[in-house]
């Protein structure tokens, strides 16, 4: 017989953050980062350095310290932003869900660990279809509770199929472990009969990836908003500024208040913020800085060892918004300029890296970028190198948003261009944590110049290193550049700001 104080959770994910214009998404790459399922959770979540994603770890310590509960582990998956997902694929491991769910008998509850910007090679809402398909199994009665990353494009059936959703509030992204929390906590309050109300607002803004970080900004602005209605009744306010480059109809800032009654609050306090958040929508517009500028920027503090360090974000080429992580615009610019204590970081180029390992460190060699061109904007860069150091990718992440988190980084290799020391890899991954240059032995204070192929979360990574007035963000091409009007864009609901200049909207009066 069950016993009524060990509820039952179920513990499943599928976390992809889709870039509509990336190659796609496929299984192998899943098998590459995080693919676990069953009782494979359980040894992941209780190693000394788990791969799954950090707020399961946190929901899974809120239930431990929360009474007690006996975890159904189903099937976690977490790879890399990239394309859209492998539809076959998705189908797939969709079935293997549901299976699995099915077997594992009754339930007392369900949590849920997405991205919520996924989408496939045929659906524009996968996420949407995994929550429905567990309130399928499951019933109506049995509590659902999720968390998505502040990117997801929240969709009406993500908002229908569960009973809270839980997002991040913090870019870059630290804040993982508490919301997990967060989960268990609203789980809990409904395993003892709370029936909330949830009010879901979506706005007409498709804020470029670069003005959502939340130490300044306007995206700042309204998520400090947002929480200052928490109280007794108001339980959980989640405000998610989405992923533009997923291209769908669901794409919008989201608002999603959720509250412990249906008298009204949840909606009032909706409408209040997506007031104040329209009144902001024009600020959401990126400032970048020119390829040129920047490398007078890296040759200035070169000269002069009084000015600060600076780092570079390649955001247009940030691998956890699905770029390649291997365009060469800067790198090249650099090197041109005859730039030096400047490191690079993280180059993924398999192929160069498996030649300079072969060809052992202290090798002098031509090196050749991107030999084989992915895309349009990966393009070919030859330098000559030497080849410094020699690794096997495999790190534990030191500060930020991979803290504590064991990685795979593939064959890896650290090349001296002259001045420019560049770290490349084999397996995609964006340069968040200062271990993907520190297990090369470099030492990042003595560096006059980084450059970072990361959008947003090196920021907390490398924050020892560089404050918000050293970092610089180059305008250059790529995948995931912050000036959208430079992408095709064919399934946004028109008009929306900024791709539109000029949008009417007024806060819908029934939600």
């Amino acid at each position: 017989m069950q016993d009524p104080s060990q509820p039952r959770i179920a513990i499943l994910g599928l976390m992809l953050e889709s870039n509509r214009f990336a190659p796609v998404t496929t299984e192998e790459d899943f098998l590459n980062r995080v693919f676990l399922a069953g009782d494979e959770i359980i040894e992941d979540l209780h190693s000394n350095d788990p791969g799954i994603p950090t707020e399961i770890r946190g929901f899974a310590w809120q239930m431990d310290h929360s009474g007690g509960w006996t975890p159904v582990p189903i099937l976690v998956g977490l790879v890399e932003a990239g394309g859209p997902l492998d539809h076959r694929f998705f189908e797939t491991t969709l079935k293997e869900m549901r299976d699995r769910l099915e077997a594992a008998g009754p339930l007392d509850g369900v949590y849920i660990s997405n991205h919520g910007a996924m989408i496939t090679t045929e659906s524009d809402d996968p996420d949407g279809e995994i929550f429905a398909m567990v309130r399928s199994i499951v019933g109506a009665e049995v509590p659902v509770v999720a968390t998505l990353d502040l990117h997801g494009n929240v969709s009406e059936e993500m908002v229908r199929s569960v009973d809270a959703i839980v997002s991040y509030q913090t870019n870059p992204h630290v804040d993982m472990l508490a919301r997990g929390k967060d989960a268990a906590v609203i789980l809990h309050d409904l395993l003892r009969g709370m029936k909330p109300d949830v009010a879901f607002i979506r706005l007409p803004v498709s804020p470029p990836t670069v003005t959502l970080l939340t130490e300044r900004g306007p995206y700042a602005d309204i998520v400090t908003y947002g929480q200052g209605f928490l109280d007794d009744d108001i339980i959980n306010v989640s405000i998610l500024g989405g992923f533009a480059y997923s291209d769908t109809a669901k794409n919008g800032l989201a608002i999603i208040v959720t509250a412990r009654s249906a008298n009204g609050t949840a909606q009032d306090v909706a409408r209040k913020i997506a007031e104040m958040a329209w009144s902001q929508h024009k600020r959401f517009v990126p400032a970048l800085t020119s390829l040129e500028e920047a490398v007078n920027r890296v040759l200035e503090v070169a000269r002069d060892p009084d000015l600060p360090a600076v780092a570079l974000a390649d955001v247009s080429d940030n691998p956890g918004g699905g770029g390649n992580g291997n365009t060469m615009w800067i790198l090249e610019a650099l090197h041109a300029a005859k730039a030096t204590g400047v490191i690079v970081g993280v180059i993924n180029d398999p192929a160069l890296a498996t030649e300079a390992a072969e060809l052992g460190e202290g090798a002098r060699f031509t090196a050749i970028f991107n030999r084989i061109q992915p895309d349009s904007f990966s393009r070919r860069f030859v330098a000559e190198a030497r080849v410094l150091c020699i690794r096997d990718g495999d790190c534990v992440g030191r500060r930020g948003f991979y803290a504590g988190r064991r990685m795979n980084l593939g064959r890896s290799v650290l090349l001296d261009l002259g001045g420019i020391q560049v770290v490349v890899i084999s397996i995609r991954n964006q340069c968040a944590d200062p271990i993907f240059f520190e297990m090369m032995g470099i030492d990042i204070g003595a560096a006059r110049a980084a450059v970072v192929k990361s959008r947003g979360h090196f920021r907390a990574g490398f924050d020892e290193f560089y404050g918000p007035d050293q970092v610089i963000e180059v305008d250059v091409p790529g995948l995931t550049s912050p000036i959208l009007n430079r992408f095709d864009f064919r399934n946004f609901r028109r008009p929306i700001f900024p791709l539109d200049a000029e949008v009417e909207w007024h806060v819908p009066e029934d939600l």
